[in-house]
């Protein structure tokens, strides 16, 4: 793999020589920007062999640097040939500095604008700038003209979401989000995150691995009249009856022609500088459209969700609940027998159970199964490893994993005892425990953001000396995105308020490095509070997740007595979620269950 790595380079400096280039960026993103790209747009992988999900390489003449964030600092050490390539910090070493330390004024960096943000396109533009060298826009990708095997496009059919599914048909989504343009002093929006084109249209589709969309571009007009440009192939029948009058439809291939007609029309058009590339915004710019930089107007909308979307989640929940409460019975099947399985056999199974459920069209994202120590990796994945590790006996075992139903959106994780493990693990399961608790039950007033619930999930934590490096909440979509905004709970600073409708994980961990790892995930909904005397609207989380903690990690001592009324209260519903549900043939599972869920 490392010759053909290596010829791969070459040909990218034979372009770069041919375009009087010095330097070449190559970023995991594709022109869509998501989190997840389809297997034609692994450029990044193609380049230097490295899947991970987030990165980029830098290509100079006579030397190449991969940078990736802290989740990935083992696996591309293991993925990507060091002969090649040298390793840098995603974070710590920002690539845009790396390659302006290397170069000297007068050189050229190239790069596809259709990879960039906007946000990112100017700050590179004005590094380059002051150091003198010029950013260039290619014509082209060369990994595109290059790749010989380059997988075909995905075309699979969208799929049709009833109205009652998700609560608003698509004209009143577009009038609502018309009107927001019109009130920001534009004419029109760039919309180009998939996630949000599928919720304006009411469709799902399968262009991604672990996220139902359709890969496209679009444009909303202030007065809700909205351009689809996409494949052809993938438009369903019935589509346009579905979607009500003012919804026209071209080929994608057709948008850079539609962004020329759009500067005709209008003066002003919204685009949101960090989700629509920097190559769209670019041409407008060159057509002297002034852009009105706000954030997607879909995306607030979006995150609160009505109350058929709401049901819908309960509802892909109650029946993950089942997927998940048999594979902890057959775990501890396992481990009683002494015949556990290894992180792949696990993670396999769980996919199996939740795939009992014909509902269930596909993961939300790729199951962290994770032993003793690869659990301290907080973002491991089995399927990097050379060999995936047997379960350890007196440890615990991490797994964190969701499911994609026609209706909703689910992201769990538990940590499982595997024998007896130690003292400090069980002290350490319960600080995190009482953290994702405190969360859990707080209420507070209209206008509160992640940022400022933060601490709830970490106190625990703190007050033995002790954190852990990631957020503590995401966004998660009705059957969209497992990782959607504009919310978070996170240290990071985030002035977006937490809203009713919102669905929100709270996930606190805890990770020992190459020992093991601990986290504990619930998703939450933000929902009114009525207080008899309040003077301000208030809010609470209500749980959707309803999945045992392993009591066996506990130290009842350490939980105060509202604590332990709230674990045996969640607890008790678990077992009349669950149990109503189990057949006649789960006698192991319903034996397992009851004990799992009796009173602390």
């Amino acid at each position: 793999m490392s010759q053909i790595i290596n010829q791969r380079l070459q040909q990218i400096r034979s372009f770069m020589q041919e375009h009087a280039l010095d330097a070449f960026i190559i970023p995991r993103a594709d022109e869509y920007l998501g989190e997840y790209v389809p297997t034609c747009n692994e450029r990044l992988h193609w380049i230097s062999g490295f899947t991970g999900s987030a990165g980029a390489v830098v290509i100079l003449n006579e030397q190449a640097a991969i940078f990736v964030d802290g989740r990935y600092t083992v696996q591309v050490r293991q993925q990507v040939d060091s002969a090649l390539f040298s390793y840098h910090h995603l974070i710590e070493e920002p690539f845009l500095f790396w390659v302006c330390q290397k170069l000297s004024a007068g050189r050229q960096v190239g790069i596809d604008s259709r990879t960039f943000s906007l946000t990112q396109y100017q700050q590179a533009k004005a590094l380059c700038d002051h150091q003198r060298i010029t950013l260039v826009e290619t014509p082209i990708n060369p990994v595109d003209k290059l790749w010989q095997d380059r997988p075909s496009a995905p075309s699979g059919i969208a799929t049709l979401m009833s109205n009652a599914c998700v609560g608003a048909s698509s004209l009143e989504k577009r009038l609502q989000i018309g009107e927001q343009i019109h009130q920001t002093g534009a004419q029109a929006a760039l919309i180009t995150a998939p996630d949000s084109i599928a919720w304006l249209l009411n469709i799902r589709g399968s262009d991604i691995s672990r996220l139902p969309v359709v890969l496209s571009q679009a444009i909303l007009h202030a007065d809700g009249q909205m351009q689809w440009f996409v494949d052809p192939a993938k438009i369903p029948e019935g589509f346009i009856e579905h979607v009500g009058q003012g919804v026209s439809v071209a080929p994608e291939t057709d948008f850079a022609d539609g962004l020329k007609q759009l500067a005709t029309q209008y003066q002003k058009v919204l685009a949101d500088p960090a989700t629509s590339n920097a190559w769209c915004q670019l041409r407008l710019q060159e057509q002297s459209v002034q852009l009105v930089a706000l954030a997607d107007p879909c995306l607030l909308p979006k995150a609160c969700k009505n109350t058929a979307e709401i049901e819908g989640m309960r509802e892909a929940h109650r029946r993950d609940a089942l997927a998940e409460v048999r594979f902890l019975a057959w775990l501890a099947q396992h481990e009683q027998q002494g015949t556990l399985p290894d992180e792949a056999q696990a993670a396999d199974h769980l996919q199996q159970l939740r795939y009992l459920d014909s509902d269930c069209v596909d993961l939300s994202f790729d199951t962290i199964s994770a032993s003793s120590s690869n659990a301290a990796m907080c973002h491991y994945n089995h399927e990097n490893a050379d060999v995936p590790a047997a379960l350890q006996m007196d440890s615990v075992y991490l797994v964190d994993s969701g499911g994609q139903y026609r209706f909703g959106t689910t992201d769990i994780t538990r940590t499982v005892a595997i024998g007896q493990p130690s003292q400090e693990i069980c002290q350490r399961f319960t600080l995190v425990l009482k953290g994702m608790i405190a969360l859990a039950c707080q209420r507070f007033p209209k206008g509160t953001t992640g940022t400022q619930l933060d601490v709830l999930a970490r106190q625990y934590l703190w007050q033995q000396g002790l954190d852990f490096d990631h957020g503590t909440g995401h966004g998660v979509g009705h059957f969209l995105s497992v990782h959607e905004g504009p919310q978070r709970i996170s240290k990071a600073f985030n002035d977006v308020a937490l809203a009713p409708g919102m669905v929100i994980s709270d996930e606190p961990g805890y990770y020992q490095d190459g020992d093991y790892g601990i986290r504990c995930e619930n998703l939450l909904v933000v929902e009114p509070l009525e207080f008899p005397h309040s003077d301000r609207p208030f809010y609470q989380f209500a749980t959707l997740t309803f999945v045992p903690f392993d009591r066996r990690l506990i130290i009842p001592s350490l939980l105060s007595d509202a604590e332990r009324q709230w674990l045996n209260h969640y607890h008790q519903q678990v077992f009349e979620l669950v149990s109503s549900q189990l057949e006649s043939t789960d006698i192991d599972t319903l034996t397992w269950l009851k004990a799992a869920t009796a009173t602390l």
